[in-house]
């Protein structure tokens, strides 16, 4: 049923900044009603292969982006989503705003991205990281071996190691392979706060990207002399992060003329500090009290989860007080590939006749459990939670001449399942206990899918209650900003909703998953965590052989890339 808005309404946009495209999303305050919603696809999506600058080459696994990307979608799907709503800009009160994490750029000290001066746009050091740059995997493993040695009191908040994908690691490796782009940025920002400085001309860090990804606990950042042991010109990073901290649901400023022109809205309109796609969404899902694990479910999987109390948990991405919300100690953990396993599948291996996700799962929804033999790591994109390493890479086991592509289809499916499984695993055996998982995403449409989830984990499944989970939960958080409701937890109950118990775990299938899970738990270990590092082996073989192919793949800046060997 379409909702209509009404003329003494208030309202809130909800911006969330995805992978590939940007999300605006106009909701009522009073009961999170759905009203306008717009998207706006990134001109140059992800800089993967080349630089959209010049066009050269850019070494393995880079992934950047172009933040001219994020402003376009400030000037189109906003105004667009507030045509498609009917709603009177003039009612808006608050926008909010969520970003993909650790999504990072360097910047001038006014917010200036480098990659906008004209001499240093073809330095990709000088462009944004998006999340799943995973080139800093060296760096990573030397922040935690130096972290362990040292015993520094903040490595056990992280699982006992840095991922790859955070702020340091990708600092370190801009300050090893670029100095000069490294000594050019006054700040190392978080693409949400960044975009935020864009709305409201204020500079603001979020204490849930500053925790999770920025290693902020206790009220302070890892010590200078801890970053100098890394490298002696990384003692001053922190310089470069260390903003204003601001909470979850705090107003950051109100919306310059500049912003206002963009967007269509008003000037000083509130404007919330930013939030990390996952995080946010916890709210739209009323997902806040401890043991209800919300699972934001795309191209990769972000889990989040409230606790009481801090604890270590192996493996963990971090876990921050009021990370997700004030009062509670949040916990993340991740999979940096799901969705994106899947489109690998149907676009590069799934023959004719099978080459769509629709026929595939309904010829794997056929099968009974464990029919196809198969056993899978979901590594596509490395191991974000529980072993912490971008280097490793995916596995199939089991594969004979009578395999069909609904098999191998399945079989991945599954293998997302147990990985999940593993980390509700390692939360319960830190005393951080699971009851159910909320999944929201563009994943939850597939109810093959969502019915494994139920029976691998062995929880009730439900499914948020909105398409547009994060864009929800930043149009909830704007609210709060707005000072409509004093907190987020009561802006949840009123704008969030969920569909609770959707999937029940099946017995019958739930014990026949056990054993496939047993023999998943074997293969990771076997090849994550035992003397076995063939995949490591194989990726190291892999990156000299595209060197030795093109060893100039930045022309002047590849010393600076790292690509000599």
């Amino acid at each position: 049923m379409k909702v209509s808005a009404g003329s003494g309404d208030r309202y809130v946009v909800g911006i969330d900044f995805g992978t590939l495209s940007g999300r605006a999303l106009v909701v009522r305050i009073d009961d999170g009603a759905e009203l306008g919603t717009a998207v706006h696809q990134y001109r140059h999506g992800v800089m993967d292969t080349v630089l959209a600058a010049d066009g050269r080459p850019l070494p393995a696994d880079w992934a950047l982006q172009d933040p001219e990307d994020y402003r376009d979608v400030l000037r189109h799907a906003v105004p667009a989503a507030l045509a498609a709503s009917g709603v009177d800009p003039a009612r808006v009160v608050g926008v909010g705003v969520d970003v993909t994490a650790c999504t990072v750029l360097p910047t001038l000290a006014d917010g200036t991205p480098l990659c906008e001066l004209p001499e240093l746009r073809s330095r990709p050091h000088a462009w944004v990281k998006l999340w799943k740059h995973h080139a800093a995997q060296p760096q990573a493993d030397r922040i935690n071996a130096l972290a362990h040695e040292r015993d520094e009191p903040w490595i056990g908040r992280y699982g006992g190691r840095i991922s790859a994908e955070w702020q340091y690691a990708k600092g370190l490796q801009l300050l090893e392979e670029d100095p000069e782009i490294y000594h050019r940025a006054d700040r190392w920002i978080e693409a949400a706060d960044w975009i935020v400085w864009q709305l409201c001309g204020v500079e603001t860090r979020n204490v849930c990207a500053a925790g999770y990804k920025g290693i902020h606990q206790d009220g302070r950042y890892p010590s200078r002399d801890y970053l100098a042991a890394l490298h002696p010109d990384f003692a001053d990073f922190v310089a470069k992060l260390n903003g204003p901290l601001a909470p979850l649901g705090a107003r950051a400023g109100g919306l310059t003329a500049r912003a206002a022109a963009w967007t269509g809205l008003s000037e000083g309109v509130a404007v919330a500090v930013g939030n990390v796609d996952a995080h946010v969404t916890a709210a739209a899902a009323q997902g806040l009290e401890p043991g209800r694990l919300v699972a934001i479910m795309g191209t990769s999987t972000c889990l989040v989860v409230n606790g009481t109390r801090p604890a270590e948990v192996t493996g963990m991405c971090g876990v921050v007080d009021g990370g997700i919300s004030a009062g509670s100690w949040g916990y993340e953990a991740g999979q940096s590939a799901v969705g994106d396993i899947f489109g690998w599948f149907v676009a590069h291996a799934a023959p004719a006749g099978y080459a769509s996700h629709e026929a595939l799962t309904e010829a794997a929804a056929a099968q009974p459990v464990g029919a196809h033999g198969l056993v899978a790591l979901d590594w596509w994109n490395g191991n974000r939670s529980l072993l912490v390493n971008h280097d490793l890479s995916g596995v199939v086991v089991g594969l004979t001449l009578a395999t069909r592509p609904p098999d191998v289809y399945r079989a991945l499916l599954e293998s997302t399942a147990y990985g999940t499984r593993m980390i509700i695993e390692a939360f319960a055996e830190a005393g951080v206990p699971v009851r159910e998982l909320i999944v929201a995403g563009g994943l939850t449409g597939n109810r093959l899918l969502m019915q494994i989830y139920a029976d691998v984990t062995k929880r009730p499944l439900g499914i948020v209650g909105s398409t547009q989970g994060p864009a929800l939960g930043s149009a909830i958080h704007a609210a709060v900003a707005a000072g409509a409701y004093p907190d987020v937890p009561a802006a949840s109950a009123a704008m969030g909703r969920v569909d609770r118990d959707v999937y029940q775990p099946d017995p019958e299938r739930a014990r026949a998953y056990d054993a496939l899970y047993a023999e998943y738990r074997r293969l990771h270990d076997h090849f994550g965590r035992g003397a076995e590092d063939m995949l490591l082996r194989l990726r190291a073989i892999r990156n000299a052989a595209r060197r030795a192919a093109d060893p100039d793949p930045a022309g002047p800046a590849a010393v600076s890339l790292g690509v000599v060997a």
